[in-house]
Formats: structure tokens, C-alpha cells, sequence
């Protein structure tokens, strides 16, 4: 069993895996202790390409200052040698007499670092902080089993489940109460996605702001799907993030790309065509409606066509959670059949994480449209 002392180290090294960026690798983050369990060195991953948590601590410290120690770690040592060495036999080297770890690896290629220390001699206790570790990385592990991001998709309706009223206006369905919840709900997120009709009708910012008006600290890279061409004085073309344009309606092409640029959290908002779109092709892994208390009446409904003819094809969803914002009401969902190789996902809660512990050809984002696109 893990010591209070080990348990204790775990909470930081969760705390500095945060530190790290979301991307192609995970968060992770590592404390060393001596063999009284005083905290030699700290350290977490900074991204793809620089070093690992592990040995990130270890850089720190002279060669035998960890020996005998204790190595704590949020992700099981990685077996492997890509642009790092493998983590596992830097703490064989640097002669730890025990490690603490959080989560197995789930990728086959780093798997295998327990092992390799415990043939080295070295004690090896798993499990501990596990649960807040899966939180921390879950998009990640999502992303290995599934090879994409973890699409939410978010629209706002009339109670009698319309996006707008039969002369197009739309703003505002819903309170202030929701929308500042979508506000948090896009700072969680690594791109927020809309469509080019969306784009050229409401000319929405897709920016992440504070109930000042201010723009948050994170962002979301926004990204604008369809082959219509954006206005150069668009409001996204001043976001302070660099827009993707895909000039494709192939949906699973796109997240492909996405995926392989380190993205792990997507956030769809693109109205109700792009909306029924991800639903229809299987790509929704959650759904957060906003409904309002009003009627509108009319042809504009929120939702398209998502591939239902008759009952006994109907979507069943697994609602999550039910919350009321002000005088609207928010309902999160997941579809139940798709994506059971998954984990179960919600996205985080506006409040933040606690400290607890043959496929399609990729599609291919430009900076901005090709000439001539219609």
C-alpha cells in the first residue's frame, strides 16, 4: 500500500501534470522523494519532444541524489524509445529503490515500464490517485482507443425546438445564465468548430470570454468547416488564435487531422446543419442542449436530419446530467450504442477540475480558403 507521504506527493504530481499542455502526449507529472520521504526534485511533461515527467525531476538532482529514493508518477513509466529515452530505465540508472504510479499506459508502444522495473528489482505499487489521473488524461486515453477528439456538440433551442424564429433572428435564445456557461465550456475545449453558414450569417467571434467581456486565458482554436469561402472581415479572422479552414464536408477526415495535431477536445457549434451532421455520422460523443422556456413556432428547427426514418432507428441517449442556468434548463447526453470502446466522458464542469485526487484520405486545414471556392 501506498504511505500518506506517497499519497500526499501524488496530489502534487497531479497538480504539476496540469501545468503541462494538452496535445499528442499526456499531462503527466512526477516527484522524486528520498528514503525518508523528502521531496528531492518535481517535474511534468512540457509537451511533445522535451523531456518526461520522470526525467524531468531527475535532471534536477545529482546522479545518486535519487537513489533509494521514491519516484511518484501520474502515468506508468514508458517502455520505449521515440524522441526521449524510455523513463523506466532512467529510474533503474538513477538507482530508485521504489516507484509509485497512478494509471497503466493504455498505448501499446510505452506499456510495459512496470514490468521492466520490476525486473531491474525495483518496487512497484500502481493504482494510487488513479482516479483522478483518469480524469486528468481522459481525452488523451479517449484519443488512442478511437484515433480522434472527443466531440461535444452544443445547440440552443425553443422549448417547442427551434434555433430560431421564421425570420432567421436568434439572439438570444436562451439567458445570460447559459451563455456564460457556453463561454467556460469553450475555454475547456482545443477547437471550437462551425460552419461556413454559420460563419457568413451570424458572423460569430468563436472567442472564450469572462462575464466582463474580456477574452479568457485559454482559448479555442476555431475552426470553420465547408467549401464557401470566409469574408476576409470576418470575426473569427481576428480571433486570437490562428482559424482552420477545411474546405470539406468530410467530417471523420477532419477530426483525423485535428487528432494528428494534438487536439484531444472539440467543441461543435456550428448551427443546426453542421450540428446534424456530426450526430448523423456517429460523431457526437456528447450533446448539450440549452433549452429556453419559449415558443417560436415556424420551419427553423434545431436539429436536421440525423439519419432517423422511423422510431426503431431513434438515437437513445443516456442523459448525464439535467441543470438549470438561470430560466433555461441545460441537458447533457451521450448516445448509448456508439463508441462503447470509449470511456464514459462529460465534459468538465464549468466550475474546473478539482485537485483531487481504409480511411478517407486526411483532410488537410489551409490558412485560409483556396481562391475560387464557392
Amino acid at each position: 500500500m501506498a504511505s500518506a507521504v506517497e499519497i500526499d506527493a501524488m496530489r502534487r504530481a497531479l497538480q504539476l501534470a496540469r501545468r503541462g499542455p494538452r496535445g499528442l502526449n499526456p499531462q503527466v507529472g512526477a516527484v522524486i522523494l528520498s528514503p525518508t520521504g523528502d521531496v528531492l526534485a518535481e517535474g511534468f511533461h512540457r509537451g511533445a519532444g522535451t523531456a518526461h515527467a520522470e526525467v524531468d525531476a531527475l535532471s534536477q538532482l545529482a546522479p545518486d541524489a535519487a537513489r533509494g529514493g521514491t519516484a511518484v508518477v501520474t502515468l506508468e513509466p514508458c517502455n520505449h524509445t521515440g524522441r526521449t529515452g524510455p523513463c523506466a530505465q532512467a529510474l533503474i540508472d538513477a538507482g530508485v529503490a521504489r516507484v509509485v504510479y497512478a494509471l497503466d499506459d493504455p498505448t501499446a508502444a510505452a506499456a510495459g515500464g512496470a514490468d521492466r522495473l520490476r525486473s531491474a528489482g525495483i518496487d512497484v505499487q500502481n493504482g494510487v490517485g488513479a482516479d483522478a489521473a483518469e480524469e486528468l488524461i481522459r481525452d488523451w486515453v479517449a484519443l488512442q482507443r478511437t484515433g480522434r477528439p472527443h466531440v461535444t456538440v452544443k445547440w440552443a433551442q425553443s422549448l417547442d425546438g427551434r434555433a430560431a424564429a421564421d425570420d432567421g433572428t436568434s439572439q438570444w435564445i436562451t439567458g445570460p445564465a447559459a451563455r456564460r456557461d457556453v463561454h467556460v465550456r469553450r475555454a475547456h475545449a482545443d477547437a471550437i468548430v462551425a460552419g461556413t453558414g454559420t460563419v457568413r450569417a451570424d458572423d460569430p467571434a468563436l472567442t472564450a470570454r469572462a462575464e466582463d467581456g474580456s477574452l479568457r486565458e485559454t482559448q479555442p482554436t476555431p475552426v470553420i468547416i465547408g467549401e464557401s469561402e470566409t469574408a476576409p472581415d470576418a470575426a473569427v479572422r481576428r480571433h486570437p488564435r490562428q482559424p482552420l479552414f477545411y474546405a470539406t464536408h468530410d467530417l471523420p477526415a477532419v477530426l483525423t487531422d485535428l487528432a494528428e495535431q494534438g487536439m484531444q477536445r472539440v467543441f461543435v457549434e456550428g448551427g443546426p446543419t453542421l450540428a446534424s451532421a456530426f450526430v448523423r455520422d456517429g460523431l457526437a460523443d456528447e450533446l448539450l442542449v440549452y433549452i429556453a422556456p419559449v415558443l417560436l413556432g415556424g420551419s427553423r428547427l434545431a436539429v436536421g436530419d440525423v439519419g432517423v426514418s422511423t422510431i426503431g432507428e431513434a438515437q437513445r441517449l443516456a442523459v448525464a446530467s439535467i441543470e438549470n442556468l438561470g430560466d433555461d434548463l441545460l441537458i447533457v447526453a451521450r448516445p448509448t450504442p456508439a463508441h462503447d470502446d470509449a470511456p464514459p466522458h462529460v465534459s468538465p464542469e464549468p466550475s474546473g477540475a478539482g485537485d483531487e485526487i481504409a480511411p478517407a484520405e486526411p483532410a488537410r486545414a489551409t490558412a485560409r480558403e483556396n481562391e475560387g471556392d464557392a
